[in-house]
């Protein structure tokens, strides 16, 4: 998969016109890789790619599979984030979902990355788990605070369609906790990191100063990025400005097999879809208003060329009345109880 991967990485190099700012890697678990194939993708990865001027290099890892020898190498080869998926700090809990650590593997897989000289450590964490009560995630908070990382995600859980989870849930042999339960971790997160110095910056994550993930929030502000690999994503910007925004994405297929076939035939390059001007304003607000800075009314007009007002202004004060928005500095934020309703907001906002 490596050599498919930097395959698809030489075919589609044309595709970067810049110099690299971020790079993630994620997806599955990249610390399940042999330490030695993990340098050869970075290298391969640095062959195609102008990455010397790469200032955040984040990988995902699982606290169950990491080894002294992978730290050393993700170090070595310019990786200076890592983003350990957690999720909960009882044993039970972490068996439901399939995981294959233990929270003292946690624990010791943070000291074996402040070792191997991370100073910039994220913590995945997920509440709303079934079964799971505010005590317990409490107890998550908790513990995840006194490792004292740079940044905490904190996600509502989504089950997804063809995992075990979601089969139980269907099934009715799990249960999702009360909406009303969900609303307390929720705000017991909010409280909680705050005090301890973590300022949220986005609905899910929460960061040290300093330390907000730059890689995202160029999700959330559509910097063009390139995705490589199974079920990967890229985003293209064709022309923003006077005449609108105009963008092309594409996901690539969650299968195996059809992903190798495809970069054989050398079709990796295929499979975009268009984005016009209506659609790419909706999505600059859409993923804007996840973040707590909200969406700037000068950048909005830099991107599509009309102002904010002309396109949303009558519902947006609308909302502004209902208490779920507000306006100032030149920017449109969601309030506190616009967050929590974020979904019911952005369908109102629809053209």
């Amino acid at each position: 998969m490596i050599r498919l991967m930097l395959r698809e990485a030489r075919a589609r190099r044309n595709e970067v016109t810049e110099p690299v700012e971020t790079v993630f890697i994620g997806g599955g678990t990249p610390s399940l890789l042999p330490p030695a194939l993990f340098t050869g993708l970075v290298r391969g990865l640095r062959d195609c790619f102008p990455l010397d001027q790469v200032e955040e290099w984040t990988c995902e890892a699982n606290p169950g599979t990491v080894t002294e020898e992978w730290l050393d190498a993700a170090s070595a080869a310019g990786v200076n984030r890592l983003s350990l998926g957690v999720q909960a700090w009882q044993p039970a809990l972490l068996q439901m979902l399939g995981r294959i650590h233990t929270p003292e593997e946690a624990s010791q897989a943070v000291r074996m990355a402040r070792k191997h000289g991370f100073r910039n450590l994220n913590l995945d964490l997920i509440f709303g788990l079934p079964g799971q009560s505010v005590t317990q995630w409490k107890e998550t908070l908790d513990a995840a605070i006194a490792l004292s990382p740079e940044h905490i995600s904190a996600y509502g859980l989504i089950p997804e369609e063809g995992t075990p989870l979601y089969s139980d849930l269907e099934a009715g042999r799990l249960v999702l906790p009360d909406p009303d339960v969900e609303r307390a971790m929720y705000d017991l997160a909010l409280s909680r990191l705050d005090e301890a110095g973590f300022r949220q910056y986005e609905i899910s994550n929460f960061a040290r100063d300093g330390f907000a993930c730059r890689h995202n929030i160029g999700y959330w502000t559509q910097k063009p990025y390139l995705g490589l690999g199974v079920a990967s994503a890229s985003m293209q910007v064709l022309r923003s400005g006077k005449s609108g925004m105009f963008c092309r994405r594409k996901t690539s297929t969650e299968s195996p097999e059809t992903y190798r076939q495809a970069v054989l035939e050398g079709n990796a390059e295929e499979g975009w879809e268009n984005v016009g001007p209506a659609e790419a304003r909706f999505e600059t607000l859409m993923l804007g208003l996840r973040m707590n800075e909200g969406v700037s009314e000068a950048a909005f007009q830099a991107l599509h060329g009309i102002p904010m007002e002309d396109c949303y202004g009558p519902k947006m004060h609308e909302l502004e009345e209902k208490g779920l928005l507000r306006h100032d500095g030149g920017r449109w934020r969601l309030t506190r109880r616009g967050m929590d309703i974020q979904n019911s907001v952005l369908v109102e906002l629809m053209d």
